[in-house]
């Protein structure tokens, strides 16, 4: 399709109009598949050598917990796309001083944009289903002052903020449609749905089938929760049927936001996953069943498709975690989460490279026949206005 010289002067000078303008919403995914990189751990690879295998393993969405300036160093030029987090124990500080939630966003974000592509923050993670009720209280404060503190420093058109919230904020969530938001946290939440509705950012959901079951073995088809063929369930009041648990829940989530009057808001799952090792009374947490749900997990989220209630809205979702970490407190199954071990052998084939212990950047490739990858955008995410119109002008004159 030629253009002629007019119209792409116009089309070009639209363009730079728009983005000064500043009508752009941050997106901080990329594709469908993402990954979560903690590190309570003594025995894990060097952040420079996780970058080469997230790299190698195509995965682009990355979240951390914090801002390790380490982390964020390793991953500058690296062209992933990175969520940092800012952690529970400076929400309340950051609630009651603006101005330490500017220098915080300065130091940790600013200081190191766009080298290094943060392309989010997460304010706190599970804050409103916890029991410290001055944490949940201060959560709003937090997360508007880190916002206004990203839009003083022109950042809040390529920082999506966020925060994680567990299924403890939800009532009853059977079947799907009859979930609601518990009352002792409505409040709370209504008022971050609210500023969230404004700034266009997602629901963030920490979704574990592997937990739901755990939780009630004696009711919940272990099949329904790994994705493996089953009869499912049907809830009738909204006439869906349900094959797999991660659609249910996730589609539980969409009813408790109609439910508060939030009906177009998007559900991305922040933290999804199955332990492959637990204690005696964790008999769910095997390395066969965590195999089985994260390669069911992985073909789902390849299908590009979205749930029975949400059909349009892609499913998209972070698993967890990268490394088993071996410092983290609580049952044997909190330290067996991940896709690798600390040596950076995989802990169990799924398709992924393994990294060899003799050299950060050679890689073996242990594949599965018919394994699609997670769709990976081709396009390099712009951090500057002048950078998308460059390429946007180079497409223009190659059409003529």
């Amino acid at each position: 399709m030629k253009l002629t010289r007019s119209f792409r002067r116009y089309l070009l000078l639209l363009l730079v109009l728009f983005f000064q303008k500043g009508y752009v919403t941050a997106k901080a995914f990329t594709g469908t598949y993402g990954i979560n990189y903690g590190r309570i751990a003594d025995n894990i690879p060097s952040p420079h050598k996780v970058v080469t295998l997230l790299k190698a393993s195509k995965i682009k969405n990355v979240r951390i917990y914090d801002t390790d300036h380490t982390v964020l160093d390793a991953f500058s030029g690296s062209g992933l796309d990175l969520v940092v987090g800012l952690p529970n124990e400076l929400v309340k500080e950051m609630s009651a001083n603006p101005d330490h939630a500017l220098t915080w966003v300065k130091e940790n974000v600013h200081a190191y944009f766009p080298k290094t592509q943060i392309v989010g923050i997460a304010v706190g993670n599970e804050v409103l289903g916890s029991n410290d009720l001055d944490l949940q209280d201060s959560l709003y404060d937090a997360v508007k002052n880190i916002y206004n503190a990203t839009k003083r420093l022109k950042l809040h058109e390529f920082v999506q903020i966020s925060t994680a919230h567990s299924q403890a904020v939800f009532g009853t969530s059977y079947p799907p449609s009859s979930c609601t938001f518990r009352e002792d946290v409505s409040q709370n939440m209504k008022k971050l749905l609210n500023l969230f509705s404004e700034i266009g950012s997602p629901f963030c959901l920490n979704a574990y089938p592997f937990l739901a079951y755990m939780g009630n073995p004696d009711h919940i088809d272990i099949n329904f929760a790994l994705f493996k063929p089953t009869d499912g369930i049907y809830d009738k009041k909204v006439n869906l049927h349900y094959d797999n648990m991660l659609d249910a829940q996730i589609d539980a989530t969409y009813a408790a936001l109609e439910d508060a009057g939030f009906d177009k808001m998007e559900v991305i799952v922040t933290e999804t996953g199955w332990a492959s090792h637990g204690d005696l009374n964790e008999g769910a947490a095997t390395l066969k069943n965590a195999k089985i749900y994260n390669y069911n997990l992985r073909k789902r989220l390849a299908k590009r498709k979205g749930t029975p209630r949400r059909p349009d809205f892609v499913l998209k979702a972070y698993i967890f975690a990268l490394f088993n970490e071996n410092s983290k407190p609580g049952p044997t199954s909190e330290r067996n989460f991940g896709l690798y071990k600390p040596d950076g052998r995989v802990s169990y084939d799924i398709g992924f490279p393994s990294l060899k212990s003799s050299s950060a950047n050679s890689f073996k490739h242990i594949g599965i026949k018919n394994v699609p990858l997670p769709p990976v955008s081709r396009k390099k995410r712009s951090t500057k206005s002048s950078s998308l119109v460059k390429i946007l002008k180079t497409r223009i004159l190659q059409e003529k």
